[in-house]
Order: structure tokens, then C-alpha cells, then sequence
């Protein structure tokens, strides 16, 4: 069964992070095509229908026109030229000197105009009247580019091309060329443009590339809908070559001339967070000349080598390596990363969070950078650190938290991490063995990108889970299809790290029952052993949080039963205290489970102790009396 994948939309951060790059698989089913049938099967992976020949798809989820104002303010901003975070407007820039004039995300947007300058808008790079502005076309962030609003409307719905510079158009109001030098003017009616004497708008040669893909991508994503549009000079009728000449001549050169840039790559990656579906021809602009020919140009020039690679111990057991990033006739697309001269992982950002080590144990890191044409930068000089001896302070891997064993379909599992640092999950995969069989029956991977972050928990939950549902991060009912008998596994890289049951055999072990791995127990087992839990009667449910003991258990188990506090879990962000009239606060700490201290203050107000701007999770309470130390467990919510 094919799995359709929708990423949510996330336009918050800043415009210099870059969010998603091409998920490992993603063009698998076009590998061996040529011609038209190769763009047919882009055209399957980038558009919004599920097809059965995917195997993991990622269906294009239209935001709307509307939406693009945000993404705009949030990416499409200058981090390339000036980098002053100004509005990115192909019509405005000069790459190679101070611009004209800049527009200021959201507060320059149009509005109304008269001049070259007074704001900016959203240009269609395929005119709306084309597609009579229907969606999804209408708000695909692929075509949709801010631009000045007044060479906008010069540029108006004319086709794409090369002006003939003794033929500009006139228009009062603008000058041609246009203060970055764009034009508007009679096509020449010769050489690669020969065939078409109508009026074109060029844009600079910066940009020529970049509307050379968005048009290979627009007659891609959408060639099955382009026999209803209006008739446009640069469309010759078809579904199969679509752009015609000289337009495709024209694009073809384009392409060749302004090769993928780091700008188009980054917004390539922004928009498949956005809307869930890239454009190929930046990450494959081979695709080009596969489909519709022309020439390529060859990209033979390494990146530079990565420079002050660093490695920072985050733990005994994990480790963060940083480096400079490198630079690129074209960009640079990736980085391997190898450890002690084994290859390790790759990204397209600057910096990895290693999965477990061993402690008191030596680590040497290189990267080396590589771009679209597989040219590979020298490697990178070595960052070695020796892990520490093991405080305690950490788990080593992720390990079972709460089972949900209830009434129908109530079942749930958490996983818990301690380790120190953020752990993505793709090397994990639960695995369930139904009415002791021997081998395991069902396999369940997490989703792409999913991680879990330190000292908080993951939930798989059952689609007809009624309780703690607000807590599930994914819903699988086949690895949540077991009873109170069936083994359950959890697996690093295809190796078991923890077990709820026993592999071949069928005794109940926790039917109607939810079992919650007790404080002390720091980490996995491979053997299941019941006195590492605490046992919950049928629907109980503690979902969504998780409690390790890393402080020292005298301290931790100390008892005090004349102070009391409320709401626990709280929920509303305030927590009251019950204070005998004989004992006097002298000062309030709260620590993380990692002994993190994250507020100290040295009397109540009105008995209340204000939590709100802390994160959920588990906390241990010291209050320091007039008589004793008492340290109790707060769970906020």
C-alpha cells in the first residue's frame, strides 16, 4: 500500500533556515525515464492525486493565494546580495551592485502605486488568464514571485522572451529598461528567437534560469489540465512538449546560461514545507534536456572544502558536529559526514546530532561537500573528541515508557528519550509478535522527519483510542493491534533495544492493564522484566509525559506531609500551596529531570508559584522551609 505523506505548513522561522530538502526516495519511480513518459511520472510525484505506483508519496496540498503573502514575508527576502532581509524581487535587484530601491516585508506591499519603487505584489510567472485564475495554479508558490508592483503590471500577460533593444515599448510612468535593467519590447525575430514578432518581457540575465524551471515546472505539475486553458503564445496546444518555439529554444538557453542557484534551491526546499511538493528541475535540472533536449552544460568544479568542522559533547553518549559551510560555482547540495573514516550521514544544513556512542571512547569526524553534479570537495580536517565515563545523568537510547493494553480498541505506546539531545527516529522501528509466535508479524516505521525531543516522549496510538488522545503524535492501528500476550519490540537500525513481552510466548503478561516504566529504571532492556513497571487498572492513562529518576533518591523520595501543592499536573499555568501556619517558605528551585535548575525564587505571592512560560514536562520541586528541604514531583501540562 502506497503511504500519502502531508507535511504541515510552518511559516514561522526565520527566512535563513532551510526547512526540507529532498526526502530520500522522492524520485525513485522516474529513475530509467526519458522523453514525455518521464515527465508524466514527475507530474505523478508532484501533484496532489495518490498514485499506486509511489510507494511513500507526497501529495501537493494547495495553501491558497492568500497564503503566499506570509510565505513571501517569511522567505522570499535578500540573504544572497545585500543580505538585509529585504523583499527578494527578480524586477528590482542588482546582483552586482546596490538596488534601485527595496521594499520591507508586509509593510511595502500593494497598495497602490503610479512609480516604479512604491511597493511590491505577487507576479504570476504564468499569467492567471491563462488558467481563467483557477486553483490550485492560481496559489502555487512555484510561479507566484514578489515583484514591483508597476513592473508588474508592465510586464502585464506577455509571454517570456529576448527583446529586440531598438523596438522597447513605451509607457509613461516607467522607464525601458526598467531600473534593474528588465525590458519590455518586440521579440527579435532572430537567432534562438526567431519565429515570433510579438511583444516579450525579458527579465535579467540573474533570473533567466530560474523562469526557465518554473516553466518546465508549471507544464509539468499540470499536464493534465492544460487542454482547458486559454490560448497563450508561449503554449503550442499539447500536453506532451507544451511550450512552444521559439519560447522553448528560448528556455532551453536560459537554463543552460543560469544555472540552479543557491537561492532557487533553498526556496525549492521552503516551498515543499509549504505546500508539500518541489519543483524537480531544481533538484534534477538533467530533467531538462531528458524531456524536451537542448544543451547542458557540465559542472565539473568542486565545492570548497568544509572548514572548522567541531565536535561539542552534548552527553557520554551524543554528540554535535558543526561546521563552516562551503561554497559553489552552482550550490552545494549536501554534506557526508563520516566517523572514525566510516561513512556516517548526510544534510543539506551544517550540522549533525550523532545517534548514541559509547562512553570513554575516541570520535573523529570529516565532512565533505558535494553538489548536483556529484563533485565531491577535498575532505575536511578531522574533529576528534573522547566521550566522557557515564555520569548517569543521561539514558543511552530511546526505551518504552507507558503501554495502553484497555478496552477495545484503547491502546497506546509512548517511547521515551533521556538521552541528552534531540533523536530523530527514522533509524527506529517498532516491530509486534501476536500470540507467541516466535518471529515478529508487524512492522511499524515512524514518519519521515519525525523526532522526539529530549526529556519528552513520542505516542503511537490506535485510530479508536477515547482516551488521552490529545496526546498521540501518530495513529497506527496495526502495531497497536495487540492484547495483553502479544511481544512488542523497539529497534535501532534494525537491532532490538527494548521489549514489552516475550519474543514465543502467549501467557497474558498486562491484559486490560496500562503499565508505566517506573522512575528508577534509567533506560531499555531486552528482556522484559514486569517489576520495571508500575501497574495501572484497565484505561489508565499517562500519556504524553515521563518521569526518570536521575537526582539522588534520598533527596527525590523525601516526604513532606504538611505542604501540599495544587493542580498536579497543572494545567493553567499556577500552582497553589497548602502552608501550615508553623513552617515559612525560604526560597522555591525547579528543576528539569536533567537537574537543570529553571527557576529560583525566594518567597510565594498569595501562595502561588507562576509556571506559565515553562515547557511541559516533568519537574522536581525543592522547597527549602524554615525547618527542612522537601522535594516533590510537578508535572505541568
Amino acid at each position: 500500500m502506497n503511504k500519502k505523506l502531508l507535511l504541515v505548513p510552518a511559516l514561522l522561522l526565520t527566512a535563513s533556515i532551510v526547512f526540507a530538502q529532498i526526502p530520500t526516495g522522492y524520485y525513485d519511480s522516474a529513475n530509467g525515464l526519458t522523453g514525455y513518459a518521464l515527465k508524466t511520472q514527475l507530474k505523478k510525484i508532484i501533484d496532489a492525486v495518490d498514485d499506486t505506483d509511489i510507494a511513500s508519496e507526497y501529495l501537493h496540498n494547495d495553501q491558497g493565494y492568500n497564503a503566499m503573502d506570509t510565505f513571501i514575508s517569511s522567505y522570499d527576502v535578500d540573504i544572497y546580495y545585500e543580505n538585509d532581509n529585504t523583499i527578494l524581487d527578480p524586477y528590482s535587484e542588482n546582483p552586482s551592485g546596490a538596488d534601485p530601491y527595496n521594499f520591507t516585508a508586509i509593510t511595502d506591499e500593494c497598495g497602490n502605486y503610479s512609480a516604479e519603487g512604491d511597493c511590491y505584489n505577487k507576479e504570476h510567472v504564468i499569467p492567471q488568464s491563462v488558467f481563467s485564475q483557477n486553483d490550485p495554479m492560481r496559489g502555487d508558490a512555484h510561479h507566484l514571485l514578489p515583484t514591483d508592483g508597476r513592473v508588474n503590471g508592465f510586464r502585464s500577460n506577455y509571454p517570456f522572451g529576448i527583446v529586440d533593444d531598438n523596438n522597447l515599448v513605451s509607457q509613461s510612468g516607467i522607464s525601458n529598461p526598467t531600473m534593474n535593467g528588465s525590458k519590455l519590447g518586440a521579440n527579435l525575430n532572430s537567432g534562438t528567437s526567431a519565429g515570433y514578432s510579438g511583444t516579450v518581457f525579458e527579465p535579467i540575465d540573474e533570473f533567466k534560469g530560474d523562469i526557465a524551471r518554473i516553466y518546465f515546472y508549471f507544464v509539468t505539475r499540470y499536464e493534465d489540465q492544460i487542454s482547458n486553458w486559454s490560448s497563450y503564445a508561449m503554449f503550442n496546444d499539447t500536453t506532451n512538449q507544451v511550450i512552444d518555439e521559439p519560447f522553448l529554444s528560448i528556455l532551453l538557453e536560459w537554463n543552460t546560461l543560469d544555472p540552479v542557484s543557491q537561492k532557487e534551491i533553498d526556496r525549492n526546499n521552503n516551498i515543499f514545507t509549504y505546500q508539500n511538493n518541489r519543483n524537480p528541475f531544481i533538484d534534477h535540472p538533467e530533467y531538462i534536456t531528458e524531456i524536451w533536449g537542448g544543451s547542458s552544460t557540465t559542472d565539473t568544479q568542486a565545492p570548497t572544502t568544509p572548514l572548522n568542522v567541531t565536535t561539542n559533547l552534548v552527553s557520554s553518549f551524543i554528540a554535535q558536529v558543526d561546521w563552516d559551510a562551503s561554497t559553489d560555482n552552482v550550490a552545494v547540495t549536501e554534506y557526508d559526514v563520516y566517523m572514525n573514516n566510516t561513512y556516517y550521514t548526510s544534510t543539506s544544513t551544517t550540522s549533525i546530532t550523532t545517534g548514541t556512542l559509547s562512553p570513554e571512547t575516541t570520535y573523529c569526524f570529516y565532512v565533505i561537500a558535494k553538489d548536483a553534479a556529484s563533485n565531491n570537495s577535498a575532505e575536511s580536517t578531522q574533529s576528534c573528541e573522547m566521550t566522557p565515563a557515564s555520569s548517569g545523568d543521561y539514558a543511552t537510547d530511546l526505551f518504552f515508557s507507558e503501554y495502553v493494553e484497555g478496552s477495545g480498541n484503547n491502546k497506546a505506546l509512548e517511547i521515551a528519550n533521556f538521552t541528552g539531545a534531540t533523536i530523530n527516529l527514522s533509524t527506529y522501528s517498532l516491530k509486534l509478535s501476536a500470540n507467541g509466535n516466535s518471529g515478529w508479524t508487524q512492522t511499524y516505521s515512524f514518519p519521515t522527519s519525525a523526532t522526539v525531543s529530549d526529556s519528552d516522549v513520542y505516542v503511537i496510538g490506535n485510530g479508536s483510542l477515547t482516551v488521552c488522545t490529545s496526546e498521540v503524535d501518530d495513529q497506527n492501528n496495526a502495531i497497536t493491534g495487540f492484547n495483553g500476550n502479544d511481544a512488542i519490540g523497539l529497534f535501532k537500525d534494525g537491532v532490538l533495544i527494548d521489549i514489552i513481552g516475550e519474543l514465543g510466548n502467549s501467557s497474558d503478561f498486562a491484559q486490560n492493564t496500562t503499565l508505566v516504566r517506573i522512575a528508577s529504571v534509567h533506560g531499555s532492556n531486552t528482556t522484559f522484566n514486569l517489576s520495571e513497571w508500575d501497574n495501572y487498572s484497565s484505561n489508565t492513562c499517562y500519556l504524553g509525559f515521563h518521569t526518570i529518576a536521575f537526582l539522588d533518591t534520598n533527596e527525590f523520595n523525601s516526604k513532606d506531609t504538611d505542604i501540599s501543592i495544587h493542580p498536579n499536573p497543572v494545567t493553567n499555568g499556577v500552582v497553589s500551596f497548602e502552608i501550615p501556619q508553623n513552617v515559612s517558605i525560604e526560597g522555591i528551585e525547579l528543576y528539569s529531570m536533567l537537574g537543570n535548575k529553571v527557576l529560583s525564587i525566594k518567597s510565594l505571592t498569595n501562595n502561588q508559584l507562576k509556571v506559565s512560560q515553562l515547557a511541559k514536562g516533568i519537574y522536581l520541586l525543592n522547597i527549602q522551609t524554615n525547618s527542612q528541604t522537601v522535594t516533590k514531583k510537578l508535572v505541568i501540562k
